[in-house]
This record gives structure tokens, sequence and C-alpha cells, in this order.
């Protein structure tokens, strides 16, 4: 039986082996003057060199020098130079077995060591169980082992020695936790958790599979189901508060294991470990089944108001031919009472000769009947849609115990009292009941009649609550994304301790006088430059800005050269190239199973269930379409191999050996990037994330927002609405998601800018470019009156409120620092500050920032042509990627038929994964194409090479059969032959 491995290749290599490049050999492998006196004292230059070798090496790697002498040529050279002696020397080094023994003693008391025996296991043991309680993976757990070991001055045992050490330091962590999270659980608990695995006539399966089949489309039965699921899971008794007592990672591992272990092999775990597994998963289902009702009522809510406002305009679409009828007949009126103004008469006897007075009566109804339609009351139309209300409100309203303070406070009691109402069946509400609605005209239609309006309140109070949980000033405990505002962010004594971390002047005063100063001196040039013609491009006419249109970025002679590029890569088909850059890169070594950590043993199945993923054909499909992996592999490899984190390390292992790369810098410093959403229809009208948004036609469907660096690496993608804002989700691919790589600038187009993302971009270190399609309209702001402003005061708005920063800076601070440290996803507090009402004020403030950094912006981007430029180019690339994933993303019609949010995020990261793939492989191949036309005498300007893509996807079969055990596989140290037609006629003469 094979030995189970903790360690891939890679990482032992990186563990146990010398490094090999010049930075680090000259930082790890500089002798010091005293170690020089004592390598001195021996006679020859073997046994100088052989000593050396083993002090660098014990002191660096904590192994001495290996029996067979290997050390890697630059060390050896390196260490040969400072002790002026020939490499060559050590190969005869330790012909006697003694003189290697007391070398090593020698270098054990100079550096103060002592070797490791049998009795030190439990040490070392202890110290991996530890790195384990917070990791599976084996590199952390064996680094914090060798640390911890170097700490107490052990020479290190054999590499085989600390890998077992680490396997048998993760169990106990994972046995240590699994005793922790069951210790509290009582007799009646432990039973209801048993009873999960066990089929139950009543739902037709076990009760864990049927907690998890439930639909996220968003209609009145399904929400019943998820209510009825978290009255379940809540009857189970397991209080959420047991996760904190084992470290984070080690619940969220278990979390991770409950949610795809089927029932019948939970049934074959230890006793402790399946029930460990399960309490997990039922607190991680609580969380999920009241997050997704409260999502769910939330589009409910909002879709009768939408239906609603939607009937009335088909109703106005109706009545447009009466409409003009009645503007015809009033039109006739008034034509009538003129005409007995200026020429006297009988106003009454002229309209009836006129227009006719039995036609004026006559229309009064349909003008009744048009003004009420217009001042119609949008509560009032989506009374309509009570009956909806009725069949799930009860239940819901029944199944959270809601949280507000201050004003909300109120909103609690009409809630309460609507409770109340349902419990005793009571057809009416009292007379006196909260009125917690900020719509002033509510209040006067709940309560018009002298009597309350129960139809009235409930969809009010419904609407009233969604609002609240949106914002967060109302919310409920154990949700995810439902928590108390000040939740989301950084206790304020953490932010004290994080304001050292900030790249900005965290005194409000000093901020705000060096921006400032920096405004007005922009402004004051700008307006300079301005009246003397010196702005490439941009003229003021009538009082109104002109910019010329930017001409094409890639000269013809680019375009040639891609294409003549592109016909010399390599035909490939994409398992080919998968498995290339999967050797590579090593990428595959991130996924690991949730169980074990373990490597999977079938790479192939791996690679389908990414392409199954990222070509939206499917794990069947899949199966049906490849040779060498069935079904059943590719599905287990989906569940237990593939999840979000995983998905995350694999992106960006080949996003950093994309920036690696060579001829990836001929596209720019790898220091900016772009970002833009796509859209993607849905091939279901409810799918759960398919919404309607009039910019994309009547069908539903859902974008993928992506982040492009400019060395064309697709580092970042997420799901999000078609009909929600993309602001947002601008600063998530850079904060969350571009992970190692030194990006300072980033470019969107107009649906990505708001003045929150220019004021948190700056505060975060990054300088924000976005492509503003009504630039020349936007207002420019300032601290100083306009008018002191000489010759732009058109431009100016109205002064920046700088009262307003400073009053909520420390909020302002606090919400950076969180968004820096990790602790919430920028898009969730933007979303939660538009919404929020009592955190008005601060909106306003960080969007009153904004206008400083987006006029400065706008100062840029009128006297620097070049920076227009490197937003046109760096736009251009998220295009054409965007074009790449329409090419790749082919299957069912390229349309999203997943219901559920979690498999469509599944869906874009195999899709960007494959992309990463693919632009890594042809900016490899590119750059042999190069040296190829180099080679041959033919002759460009090199400064072509930054116009190409390595988003061209001619050459790569991308459907058809999947032949994983026929693919021709590359080693990393070899290439495939360009497609060079004389060449292959040479090699047929």
């Amino acid at each position: 039986m094979a030995r189970r491995r903790l360690l891939t290749d890679h990482e032992r290599r990186c563990l146990f082996e010398p490094p090999t490049d010049d930075i680090a050999i000259i930082a790890n492998y500089t002798l010091s003057a005293e170690d020089i006196e004592v390598i001195g004292r021996r006679y020859g230059a073997p046994n100088r060199l052989g000593l050396a070798s083993h002090i660098a090496l014990m002191r660096h790697l904590g192994f001495g020098l290996p029996g067979n002498n290997a050390v890697p040529t630059p060390v050896l050279h390196y260490l040969a130079a400072q002790l002026h002696v020939d490499p060559a020397a050590l190969t005869s080094y330790g012909q006697r077995s003694q003189t290697r023994n007391d070398h090593a003693e020698i270098v054990a008391r100079y550096l103060g060591l002592h070797p490791f025996r049998r009795m030190d296991i439990p040490f070392a043991l202890e110290l991996a169980e530890a790195a384990a309680r917070h990791t599976d993976r084996g590199e952390p757990i064996v680094r914090a082992l060798i640390e911890g070991l170097k700490d107490k001055r052990f020479i290190l045992p054999a590499s085989d020695t600390l890998e077992r050490a680490g396997l048998a330091g993760r169990a106990r962590a994972r046995k240590a936790a699994a005793a922790a999270l069951i210790e509290t659980l009582d007799s009646s608990e432990m039973a209801h958790l048993d009873d999960l695995l066990v089929n139950n006539s009543d739902f037709g399966m076990t009760p864990l599979a049927w907690l998890r089949a439930y639909d996220e489309a968003p209609n009145t039965a399904n929400i019943n189901g998820l209510l009825e699921r978290l009255r379940f899971v809540r009857n189970i008794g397991i209080d959420p508060a047991v996760s904190s007592e084992i470290p984070e990672f080690r619940f969220a591992q278990f979390v991770r294991e409950g949610g795809v272990a089927p029932a019948f092999l939970l049934s074959d775990y230890s006793l402790n470990r399946r029930r460990a597994t399960l309490v997990a998963a039922v607190i991680d289902l609580e969380a999920r089944l009241a997050d997704g009702a409260i999502q769910m009522f939330d589009r409910l809510i909002g879709g009768m108001f939408t239906r609603a406002r939607r009937g009335r305009e088909r109703r106005y679409q109706d009545s447009i031919q009466s409409v003009g009828q009645l503007m015809r007949l009033f039109g006739a009126t008034i034509s009538a009472l003129d005409e007995a103004i200026q020429h006297g008469g009988d106003p009454l006897e002229l309209i009836d000769e006129m227009v006719g007075w039995h036609k004026l009566v006559a229309a009064k109804a349909q003008v009744d009947a048009l003004a009420n339609l217009a001042g119609e009351d949008a509560l009032v139309m989506a009374t309509e849609r009570y009956a909806t209300l009725r069949r799930f409100g009860p239940a819901f309203f029944e199944a959270f115990s809601f949280k507000a303070s201050g004003s909300r406070l109120q909103l609690i009691k009409a809630i309460d009292v609507i409770r109340d109402a349902n419990q005793r069946k009571a057809r009416h509400l009292p007379d006196s009941v909260p009125l917690p609605f900020p719509n002033r005209k509510w209040k006067q239609i709940i309560t018009s009649g002298g009597r309350i309006n129960r139809r009235l309140y409930e969809i009010a109070v419904a609407a009233t609550l969604r609002d609240g949980l949106r914002a967060g000033d109302v919310w409920v405990e154990g949700s995810r994304s439902y928590q108390r505002f000040d939740a989301y962010l950084l206790s304020r004594r953490d932010t004290a301790k994080a304001l050292e971390q900030l790249a900005f002047e965290t005194d409000a005063q000093a901020y705000l006088a060096g921006r400032g100063r920096t405004l007005d001196w922009r402004l004051r040039r700008f307006a300079k430059q301005l009246k003397g013609g010196n702005l490439e491009g941009v003229s003021l006419d009538r009082d109104r800005l002109k910019i010329q249109q930017m001409p094409p970025i890639s000269p013809p002679e680019a375009e040639a050269l891609d294409r003549r590029l592109d016909g010399l890569l390599p035909r490939v088909r994409i398992t080919e190239l998968l498995l290339e850059v999967a050797e590579r890169t090593g990428f595959l070594s991130a996924f690991r199973e949730l169980r074990s950590g373990k490597e999977h043993d079938n790479p192939n199945a791996v690679l389908a269930a990414i392409l199954a993923d990222g070509t939206n054909l499917g794990l069947e499909r899949m199966a049906n379409a490849s040779e060498g992996v069935t079904y059943a592999q590719i599905a287990w490899t989906h569940n237990w191999y593939l999840s979000p984190e995983n998905y995350s390390h694999a992106l960006q292992t080949i996003v950093a050996a994309h920036h690696q790369l060579p001829f990836a810098r001929h596209w720019g410093a790898g220091t900016s990037s772009s970002s833009d959403g796509q859209f993607f229809r849905s091939g279901r009208s409810r799918s759960g994330a398919a919404e309607v948004n009039a910019k994309y036609g009547a069908e539903p469907g859902v974008k993928i927002y992506s982040h492009v660096s400019d060395h064309f690496a697709s580092f970042g993608s997420r799901i999000m609405s078609a009909t929600a804002g993309e602001a947002p989700y601008v600063l998530d691919g850079l904060v969350l998601g571009a992970g190692q790589l030194p990006l300072h600038e980033h470019y969107t187009d107009t649906g990505g800018a708001s003045d929150h993302v220019f004021g948190l971009c700056h505060l975060l270190g990054f300088r924000f470019v976005p492509r503003l399609r009504d630039i020349a309209d936007r207002k420019l702001g300032s601290i100083l009156a306009p008018s002191s402003y000489r010759g732009i005061e058109c431009l100016m708005g109205r002064t920046i409120k700088t009262a307003a920063i400073e009053a909520d800076w420390d909020d302002i601070v606090r919400v950076v620092a969180s968004i820096k440290d990790g602790t919430v996803a920028p898009s969730v507090i933007m979303r939660k500050l538009a919404a929020y009402k009592r955190q008005n004020k601060l909106d306003f403030a960080l969007a009153e920032l904004g206008r400083i950094e987006r006029t400065l912006f706008a100062l840029d981007w009128l006297e620097q042509p070049t920076l227009r430029r490197a937003c046109q180019a760096g736009l251009n690339k998220g295009e054409a990627r965007h074009t790449l994933a329409a090419a790749i993303y082919t299957n069912r019609q390229g349309r999203f038929t997943d219901r559920s949010l979690e498999n469509q995020e599944y869906r874009a990261s195999g899709l960007n994964l494959l992309i990463a793939a693919i632009s890594y492989w042809n900016t490899l191949y590119l750059d042999r194409a190069v040296q190829h036309l180099g080679a041959t005498d033919i002759e460009f300007d090199l400064a072509l090479l930054a116009h190409l893509s390595p988003m061209g996807w001619a050459h790569i079969s991308l459907t058809g059969d999947y032949l994983w055990d026929q693919a021709k596989r590359i080693s990393a140290g070899e290439f495939r032959p360009l497609n060079d037609p004389l060449a292959r006629l040479k090699l047929v003469a």
C-alpha cells in the first residue's frame, strides 16, 4: 500500500532543498567571520568546504550535508567563493565516515544544536497538532513543525519523519476538535443527530437529505419549505454557540464536509467524527436556511411592489387611446373658452356648440379613473397581492425574533402586533398600533376611514422590514447575511490597532488640509491650461467641455502581427492544454480532498470536473464525452475536491505563474487591472438568481463581474444580480481576489464608478480610473467657493462639505480598516451603507470624500491623454476576456441553468480558471512564436507586442470528445512544436 503523503513534491522541494535564486542564497548562505574562522581550522580544501556546507545547511534548513554530498551548484559555488577554494573539492569530501561524523558533532556544538530522538516525538506531535488546528494543508503544518523544533535547537530528523509527524498531528487535531464539539451535547441532542441519517417515511429519504434539498426560486411554496426545514433544524436543539469551542478553521472544515457527505458515507465515520460533522452541518444549515428564507422574503415583497407597478404601467398603456381622446376633448374645450374670451359670448353655449356638453359629462368618469390611476400609491397597488403575503407571512413572522434599535423599535412592536393577531386569528387589528413608516402618505392611507386597514398595514410593515433587514438596522441573531450593521466592522479597539496599517493620514484635519491644498492647486492649474488651450483634445466651448474621441489604440500593423503569431501557435486540445498548464504551474495541488487534504490520485478527474463547470457542459454530459473518467469519478471529485477555497488557491497559482512570464511584461508592469460585468442569460425564467434587466432585454439572467490584470491574467470573478449596480463589486476583486499582485491602478467603465468607490479606492491605496461616459457633464467639486476659480466657474458644482467628512471621519476610517483587514467584503458594506437609513450621514460623508477624489481624477483625465489611452487599453483587455468567456461557455446555449447561487459560483469559478489557464498557455507560446519570427529574419517593431492579446482560442479545440488518456503530455522543460508550415514542408522533404 502506498504511503500517505502530506506534502506535494513542490512543497517538499521548498521545505527540504536549498534555494537556487541569488537573493535567497546570499541571505541564507553568507558565512560570518566566526564561521570562516572555525572552518579555517580544518586541513585541506575538501574538509573546509564540507564543514562549510554542514554549517550553512544546518543553520538554514536544519539538516546537515547529505551523505551523497548533494549541494545545489549555485550554493556550492557561493560557499566555495567565500572560502577561496575549488567547488570540485567537495567531491572528495567524507571519504572516511568518521570525518563526516566528527564534523557533524563540531557543527552541532558550534551552533548549539542537539539531535532529535525518539523521546522527542511527543513534542513534535504537539507542534504539528497546534499548527493543524488552523489548517489541513501540509506545507504550513510541516513548516510550523520545523520552526518549532529549530526554536528548541533540535537538529531536524529526516523529512519522512517530519511528514509522518505532521500527518499524526493533523489527525490528533481533528479528533480533538470533534471531541470538543460534541462534549456539551446531551443524550436527546445526540439522538436527534443520529436520526438525521435514518430513512424517514415522511420525507421519503433521510432527514439530512431532505434538509439539503430546498429550492431557491422565490415563490410561496419554497419559502414555506425553507421555514419548515428551519423549524426542524431548531427542534434538534443544537446551540450555534458550540462552534466557538473549536478553532474557526476546524469548524469550517466540519461544515464543508457536512455539506457534501451523503448519509451512507457519514454512517461509516467513527462516532465522534460523525456527530461532530452533523453538529457543524446542522449549525450551518440553520444559518443558511434563515438567510435563504429572509432573502426569499425580500424578493417576494419586492416582487409584489414590482408587479403592482407593472400592472399600473399596463393600465396606462391600455388607456393611451382614451387619454388621446380626452386630450383632444380638453383641447377643444380650451379653444371654445378662448373663443368666448376673444370675441365675447356665453362660454357654456360655445362649449356645447363646439364640443358638446354631453361629451364632457360622459368623459368625467374616464377623467376620474385616470386621475386615480396617476395618484395611486404603490402600497395600495401592492395590496392586490395580499393573498400572496398571507400564504407565507404568518409563518415568516413567527420564525424569527427580529432585533432593532432606535427608531426601528417601533417596527418590532408592529411585527409583534401582527404576530399576536395571527396567533389569535383576529380579523382586525387594534385601533392603536405603531406606524413605523418613513413614508407619511402610508400612515394616512392605512388610517383613512378611522380604522386600521389590515391589508395595507401588513404589507407596509413587510416592506419596511425588508428595507431594515437590507440596511442592517434590523437584524436576526445567528444570521450571516442579515446582521447588525456594526457587526460587519472591526471593533473600535481593533480599529485603533489597525491605524498603522492604513496608507493615508488618519487625522481628519490633517487629511482634509492636505487634500484641500492639492485640489486647490490642481483646479487653478487646470483653469490656466484650459484658458491657454494647452490641453490636448480638450476645449471649452460655450461653457461646455469638448473632449475629442480617442483614436483606435491598436495600429493595423499590430493586428496583422497578431494574426501571424496566432497562426504559429501550436494546435492543441483543451485537455492537453490543461494538463500542460497543470504540469508547469502545479495548480492541481490546490484541489485537495475536503476530508483528508490529500491530492487526487487521478488528475484527469479533477480537470474533467473543472471543464464541466467552465464549459457549462455539466457532470453527466462531461462523463459521456470523456474517455478515461466515469460519471461517478467526476461527481465524487466535484463534491470532494472542488470548493470555492480550492478554486481560489488554484487560480492564484496560475495568475502568479502568469505574472512571472517574461513575455507578459510587454503588456504592462503588472500593477494595473480592469473590471467589468458580463451578462449571461438564464435558462429558467424563475431561476433563483436570475432577474430581469432592462439593459439586456426582458429575458432574465445573471452577470459575472470579473477582474483582469494588465498582463491579461483573469484573477477574479463573482456572480452578481443582473439588476444590481457594478460599483460595489469593483473593490471586491482588488481587496479579496488580487492575492499577491502589486496592483495600484484600476480601470472600469461608467457602470463601475461612484463617488463612494473613488473615496474608498484612494483610502485603500488604489488609483481609480474609470472611463466616464458623461465626464464632460459632471461638475467639479471644490472646498473653496466655486467663484475662486476664474474661467471655469461654469464647470464647478457645489462646494464639498468637509464638515460632514470631519464629523463622520472616525466611522470612515473604521470602514476602511475593516475592508483592509478582510473583516467585511467591500460590496457588502457599500450595499449596507446605501440602504442604512440611520447611516445616511456616513454614506453622505463618504460620498463627499469621494467627490474630492473624483475631481482630482477628472483633472488627471482631462490633462493627461496618456491616462485616457491607458484606461482604454485596460478596458480592451477586459473585453477580450469577455469574448473568450463567451467562446468557452457555449454549452446549453451559454445559459446559466443552475437555480442555486452556490452552483452558479462554481460555474463562474470554473470558467475563470479555464480563461486564466488559456491566457497563461497562450502567453508562453506567443513568446516562442515571437522568437521564431526573429530567428527567421522577419522584421517587426517590438512596440507592436504591447497590442497583442493572449485571449485567442482559434488554435484550441474547446469542444468534442475529451480523450484524457490519449492527451499528449508535455513536461515543464519541454515545449510543443509551433505550427510553422515552412518547418513542416522541410520535414516532409
